[in-house]
């Protein structure tokens, strides 16, 4: 589709230069006419000339536009272009030759009068021819009767090497415009691929993710059936809903920022229950939510490892979520204690995950800074909304 709207406007640029072309002998014989008082008609014979020239150059035009040109710019057959345009320019050159105006000058018809008028006196020679009489003419012929030229016209002139350097600025151009529009179409073609690939690799990492999420949750409700099982029931309820958010919206490029920290909440009231009180959670979330988007599932990554790293059963531990917009770009940052050395894995296939969807959507217009510190885990990102 996108090489058939290319093709379109190469032939409708064609188009219009051709037309001008055509029009710009009107108007100049048009304005030579005004200004000429002797020509009291429209000279159309000399128009139709300039446009026989011109046919010539548009046949020439038209069979390397669609059969030659094509050989070398998009099928890469030099040798089978090369021995076309030499046969064209051969063509070309010899229908120039044969039906250019002979435009050598011509010695003019005296009258045969000024040769039989009754004044005429032959001018005498300096010494009579033998056999001559001075005053007698030659038999069949006239005395000083000026003769035509006779020598044939030379094969290629001044007009044909014009010409024929018009023919080839005129097909270097033609090749200059297909080229053009070739790297315009691969360019166009290669975007497109890339954002095939982008569309894929963004699925690929989502289904890794989502997977990814519901394994942890499910085993965080497991380990709470075994505490308080009325609370499991509860959170069973909770889970449906982040479930859902899952399912519907985690297939999209980008959803509202205001249902994914909804989703961001609700996942943390569920992390809740399971924890003991030797825990502090603190989160901080904007109160108005401006009217952006973001896509699903990114920032749900950090927040699922502080509480599955970040959580200890033996000893005091924390998690801190901030999350602020400032000048259009949202802030996160994730705070949370690091459990003893043997339980603590942070990263894995969700965070690998989550760093090559921000490449991938963002570029370089994001930051992220984790910092593993001796006692904590930093997590500080930054989005464009």
């Amino acid at each position: 589709m996108q090489r058939e709207h290319n093709d379109r406007k190469e032939l409708l640029l064609y188009a219009v230069i051709w037309a001008i072309l055509l029009v710009a002998p009107i108007l100049s014989t048009y304005l030579h006419t005004l200004n000429n008082a002797s020509e009291t008609t429209f000279p159309w014979d000399r128009l139709f000339e300039v446009w026989v020239q011109y046919l010539f150059f548009f046949v020439a035009f038209a069979i390397h536009n669609f059969l030659l040109a094509p050989l070398i710019v998009y099928r890469r057959r030099r040798a089978l272009y090369i021995t076309g345009f030499a046969a064209l320019l051969a063509v070309f050159t010899i229908v120039q030759c044969v039906n250019r105006p002979d435009v050598r000058p011509q010695a003019p018809h005296p009258p045969i009068e000024q040769f039989e008028g009754p004044d005429f006196r032959p001018e005498p020679h300096d010494k009579p021819l033998h056999g001559i009489e001075p005053d007698k003419p030659l038999h069949g012929t006239e005395p000083d009767r000026p003769q035509h030229d006779r020598r044939p016209p030379v094969f290629i002139g001044q007009h044909d090497i014009v010409a024929v350097i018009i023919f080839l600025l005129m097909l270097g151009l033609n090749l200059g415009v297909k080229y053009y529009f070739r790297h315009r179409r691969d360019t166009e073609r290669l975007a497109e691929l890339k954002r095939e690939n982008l569309q894929q690799q963004l699925e690929y990492l989502k289904y890794q993710i989502n997977p990814h999420f519901l394994m942890n949750t499910l085993n965080n409700i497991h380990a709470l059936v075994d505490i308080d099982p009325e609370q499991a029931k509860e959170t069973i309820v909770e889970l449906s809903k982040i479930m859902r958010f899952v399912l519907y919206e985690g297939s999209k490029q980008k959803v509202p920022l205001r249902q994914e920290l909804i989703f961001l909440d609700n996942y943390i009231q569920l992390m809740r229950m399971r924890v003991t009180d030797h825990v502090d959670i603190n989160v901080e979330m904007p109160q108005a939510t401006p009217d952006r988007e973001i896509p699903p599932l990114m920032i749900i990554t950090f927040v699922e490892n502080a509480f599955k790293h970040g959580v200890s059963y033996q000893q005091h531990s924390f998690i801190d979520i901030k999350i602020s917009i400032e000048d259009n770009r949202l802030h996160f940052s994730c705070q949370n204690s690091k459990v003893p050395q043997g339980e603590d894995r942070h990263g894995g296939v969700g965070l690998q995950n989550v760093r090559r969807r921000l490449q991938l959507i963002y570029g370089n217009d994001y930051r992220l800074s984790i910092r593993n510190e001796a006692d904590t885990y930093n997590v500080n990102l930054e989005l464009p909304l």
